[in-house]
């Protein structure tokens, strides 16, 4: 009897599935597979293709994509009630991370049945760590709105973000995304553009953002890529950093409002107090 089979247990079992080199996944992930009554997935064709290249056998799929999770959702609860176990795939990586699961997850929890994953690839995690950058405190934003006020905010938060910062991006969009990154945070914080990991043409460009744009002008990107961005340097928040900046602005003949604007957008400091310091300076313009 198989190990997971002595501790078989009705629920829900998130499997990683390799982000290219097949050698990734693990023994105890195809025993998973399988093991399980049944599998939910994104691609029939491109889960079909996995499992035959390991052998394993499998009943019709549970289409899982963004179009069929909240039906797939009431079927995988139905199923486990039925003392199923269920696998849950991506077409690589983990899934619900930047793909569908999450709310098959949500959903399972809420019913009260039982969910466990399996650790395996993670192209964010791997993005990482080959980037150069600092690893101890990091954030992940997955894919950037791809127009209006959700990317710009999005793109705002990142000006005061300390941690590093992993994205996802396309390659048609990855010029632009790299240029609004510019344009918003400046050309000086390092980045990381990751590009077919772990397959045999894997590359990573380390660079400046400025750099960075240059480079993306001269090459034509192909590729899922990840981007690790070095998190900003701490903004001084001190009354005393935010009096001088609001000293600067106001010898640069800003009004009184727009330094406060201008001084809060800089350091992400709290506007009242801001403004609380900016009645203690003379500005020579009327507000």
């Amino acid at each position: 009897m198989s190990s997971l089979g002595a501790q078989r247990r009705a629920g829900l079992i998130l499997v990683s599935t390799p982000i290219g080199n097949l050698g990734d996944l693990s023994p105890r992930s195809i025993e998973a597979l399988a093991a399980a009554d049944s599998v939910a997935c994104e691609d029939t064709r491109r889960t079909g293709s996995l499992f035959a290249h390991f052998g394993i056998a499998h009943d019709p799929f549970i289409v899982c994509n963004e179009h069929t999770e909240a039906a797939a959702s009431a079927e995988i609860v139905s199923r486990i009630s039925r003392g199923e176990v269920v696998a849950l795939v991506s077409d690589a990586g983990t899934p619900a991370v930047s793909d569908p699961g999450q709310r098959v997850v949500q959903a399972v929890i809420e019913q009260g049945q039982h969910v466990e994953a399996i650790p395996g690839a993670s192209a964010a995690l791997v993005g990482l760590l080959v980037s150069g950058l600092a690893t101890d405190r990091f954030c992940f934003d997955g894919f950037l709105p791809r127009k209006g006020a959700d990317r710009v905010r999005r793109i705002g938060e990142l000006v005061t973000e300390a941690r590093t910062v992993v994205l996802f991006e396309a390659p048609h969009r990855l010029a632009r995304t790299v240029n609004d990154l510019v344009e918003a945070l400046g050309g000086d914080r390092s980045i990381a553009l990751a590009r077919e990991l772990t397959k045999t043409f894997e590359q990573v460009w380390r660079g400046s953002l400025a750099d960075a744009a240059t480079y993306c002008d001269g090459h034509e990107p192909r590729g899922e890529y990840v981007l690790v961005l070095s998190g900003a340097t701490p903004v001084d928040t001190s009354p005393e950093a935010l009096t001088r900046a609001l000293r600067r602005e106001a010898e640069g003949g800003a009004t009184r409002r727009d330094a406060v604007e201008t001084v809060v957008a800089m350091t992400n400091a709290k506007k009242r107090q801001v403004y609380d310091l900016a009645l203690q300076l003379d500005f020579s313009m009327p507000d």
